[in-house]
């Protein structure tokens, strides 16, 4: 059982439409910025081991992995089955939504790094989401929630849409303390933006992530 967090206010959507259909057309873009995309690449490089079995939940057409990572198993989880389909680093992927849904259909211990980019902000439940991957990881594995400033606003929860860039962060450390992750590190970095207007100081997105750790067993 997920031990609660947020309330009943806090899971709150103004679109509380079903989440398949709004993402039951492909989106073939980058929601987040060049130079997000690279520390989060670099941010993998340095956390996960070569020959790991990586879960990338919430996953789309591209998972940001480095290239030199390359004897990885990437198993891919979304909504849309045509984006998953299109992603050459996953190995198997499968469709489900998370907030009807959260038993994952892995077996558990069976992940050495479960990867979030981006999608936090959508889970209503997000308790029993993060019980579920310290239930899939293993010993010693990790979990990388990372997120910027962007969202759809109308898919977002009421305790994300309302809250800045530091009550993000909390609340996810939060969320994960509560269900028995202990926190590895938080992250919270300004980027420079790719091409002429970084030369002259423009920002990127900015860059959050929150890693937490399973306890060896």
């Amino acid at each position: 059982m997920a031990n609660p967090v947020l309330s009943a206010q806090d899971r709150w959507k103004q679109d509380r439409s079903d989440d398949g259909l709004f993402y039951a057309e492909p989106r073939f873009v980058h929601h987040l910025d060049g130079a997000f995309r690279s520390r989060l690449t670099a941010l993998y490089q340095e956390r996960i081991p070569p020959g790991a079995v990586v879960l990338d939940l919430m996953s789309s057409w591209v998972s940001h992995l480095p290239e030199t990572l390359s004897s990885i198993e990437v198993i891919g989880h979304g909504l849309n089955a045509r984006e998953l389909e299109a992603n050459p680093r996953l190995s198997r992927h499968w469709v489900q939504n998370l907030n009807v849904d959260q038993r994952l259909p892995l077996e558990s211990d069976s992940v050495d790094a479960a990867l979030i980019v981006a999608g936090w902000q959508y889970l209503q439940q997000p308790e029993q989401v993060a019980a579920e991957l310290l239930r899939v990881v293993r010993a010693g594995g990790q979990l990388i929630v990372s997120f910027s400033n962007r969202m759809f606003a109308q898919k977002a929860t009421r305790i994300w849409t309302d809250g800045g860039d530091r009550d993000h962060l909390e609340i996810v450390a939060r969320v994960l303390v509560a269900q028995g992750w202990p926190m590895l590190k938080l992250v919270a970095e300004a980027t420079r933006a790719e091409g002429p207007l970084g030369w002259l100081g423009g920002k990127g997105d900015p860059f959050f992530a929150v890693v937490a750790e399973k306890p060896s067993a």
